[in-house]
């Protein structure tokens, strides 16, 4: 039976695989100095990288600012729960390019919010606000610049073919003053805007509807293969096939008792209207 341990180094060796790109392992070997063999054990999951092979691999491939992502991965790969003070050790930047992989790899992606916008629909302005609300919370490197551009670099996947994002928040989310009233008018017009994108299907479940299930913590479903469940104090990385098919669950639940299309648009509209006469 395979363990979650080697599911992971697995993932690991092919992320390492995709890094190296045109080279041949024979030629990689060479530029570092080792035997390919170690090369071949670390892409095939049977060798546990160290943090000095990872970085040096980075290097060696030619994609030195992939270095965090790697070592990330590394750390992510005895446990699920990763915490925040462990990830963000070297800022935010490299926690977005971790689940940029993810978001890469997947075709059909679910999401439920229900305390702010989710990251793939934020504007710049109110990702800026959100990082720095984080970083102060968790005490963590001041990269929000960085931050705030590899996630807006990942929202491209909304306009590219081959992906449905069905992306489900609570109400309460567009009202939450986690940013100046201006920033979160302009946040709730881009969310009007994406209604109606072939790629995006975005629901909103009303203050009072009745739910299935109560509206507890955000979560990420990609494909039928991994769930991320985010708390306070860690992400829950979970891959095993009950874990995702009970979010999935939880999930659909929720989704029963969302408005789409116009009423959507008229529950963002009243949000709007509210930050509008503050701004």
């Amino acid at each position: 039976m395979t363990t979650d341990f080697q599911q992971a180094r697995e993932a690991l060796g092919k992320r390492l695989r995709e890094l190296r790109g045109g080279q041949t392992q024979r030629e990689l070997a060479a530029v570092l100095e080792w035997p390919q063999a170690k090369v071949s054990k670390l892409e095939t999951g049977r060798q546990t990288a160290t943090s000095e092979d990872l970085m040096a691999w980075a290097k060696g491939t030619g994609h030195p600012a992939t270095t965090e992502e790697l070592l990330a991965r590394l750390q992510g790969l005895e446990t699920h729960t990763r915490s925040w003070r462990r990830q963000l050790r070297a800022g935010h930047r490299p926690v977005q390019d971790v689940l940029t992989v993810e978001y890469e790899q997947s075709t059909t992606l679910r999401a439920w919010q229900g305390a702010m916008v989710v990251g793939m629909l934020q504007t710049a302005d109110y990702a800026r606000h959100v990082f720095t609300r984080y970083a102060e919370l968790q005490q963590s490197p001041r990269d929000i610049e960085e931050a705030v551009r590899a996630r807006v670099h990942r929202q491209d996947l909304l306009w590219q073919g081959g992906r449905t994002f069905h992306i489900l928040m609570w109400e309460a989310a567009l009202h939450a003053g986690v940013a100046p009233p201006d920033v979160l008018a302009a946040q709730l017009d881009r969310l009007a805007t994406v209604i109606g994108l072939d790629t995006v299907h975005l629901g909103i479940v009303p203050f009072g509807a009745q739910v299935g299930v109560p509206p507890a913590n955000g979560f990420w479903l990609y494909d039928e293969r991994l769930a991320i469940v985010e708390e306070w104090h860690a992400e829950l990385w979970l891959n095993d096939a009950d874990s995702v098919a009970l979010y999935r669950r939880v999930w659909e639940t929720l989704d029963q008792s969302a408005v789409y299309g116009t009423n959507a648009r008229r529950l963002i509209a009243r949000a709007r209207a509210h930050f509008s006469d503050l701004a």
